[in-house]
């Protein structure tokens, strides 16, 4: 898949402002209901520290849970790659736990972690493992099996083939779980602030909403929007630089070889 430049982002995101503010003078939508995005920039600009603190806070939180699950989920992959046993246990679990609603478990989490960090970061963590843990295993067990062959006449240990062969291919998996994780961590953070908190944009939503506080909603939702996009493009821009040699990125590769020529 091709990326998107940057200024291809900017452009779509500058004409969805624009034709969002002309919907909102063309309807005569009260502020109330649907707040132009002049006023919500407008309402961001009027308190930048306190809007910067609450993006830190949730941002925070998902790079914690994404992390976490980053770690946690390539080793339950690898295990899983590996084992049966391993299999019919660890992965029949998560399939069972990824259809539960994460927003039951997130009380669960308060009452065993406290109302802190460490509640916010396990109900990312929980949403977002389950793409890496499957896709991780997609691209350990695809490995051309010629390959491996030849690695093991060449006596070649598990941990070898792991590390030379199995990892190496699985990486645009990884990176493919990756980018589907990033933005579940992001829920997931705002699912835990939504149930216990008093930072993060979460709470700023939840807060506004209780106030009847519609441009505030908007400002934090739109700040949630930046947010998802700079870290999906974040771990696009570690797939180009860890697979440069995938084929999905040879493209981008040769466009960068032709512009320095």
């Amino acid at each position: 898949m091709k990326s998107v430049s940057s200024f291809a982002v900017l452009q779509v995101v500058a004409g969805f402002m624009l034709l969002w503010e002309a919907l909102c003078w063309t309807s005569g939508a009260p502020a109330y209901f649907l707040p132009r995005p002049s006023i919500v920039l407008l309402e961001i600009w009027s308190a930048p520290v306190w809007y910067l603190r609450q993006c830190f806070f949730t941002f925070a939180t998902s790079f914690l849970g994404f992390g976490l699950a980053l770690v946690l989920g390539v080793i339950m992959a690898i295990g899983i790659a590996y084992s049966r046993v391993v299999e019919r246990t660890l992965y029949t679990l998560l399939v069972s736990l990824n259809s539960i609603p994460k927003i039951a478990l997130a009380p669960l989490f308060v009452i065993w972690l406290g109302t802190g960090l460490g509640s916010k970061v396990a109900v990312s963590f929980l949403i977002a493992v389950f793409s890496i843990v499957i896709d991780t295993v997609l691209g350990l067990r695809s490995v051309d099996p010629d390959a491996i062959k030849l690695l093991r006449t060449m006596r070649a240990t598990r941990t070898q083939e792991l590390l030379r062969i199995r990892i190496p291919n699985a990486l645009p998996y990884m990176f493919a779980g990756m980018k589907v994780a990033i933005s579940m961590a992001l829920v997931g953070a705002i699912a835990g602030e939504f149930v216990a908190s008093q930072h993060g944009l979460g709470y700023v939503i939840l807060s506004a909403q209780s106030m009847m506080q519609t441009t505030r909603v908007f400002a934090a939702i739109l700040l949630l929007g930046f947010m998802g996009t700079v870290l999906f493009y974040l771990v696009e821009a570690a797939e180009r630089l860890c697979c440069p040699w995938h084929v999905s990125q040879r493209g981008e590769v040769a466009k960068a070889a032709a512009a320095h020529t």
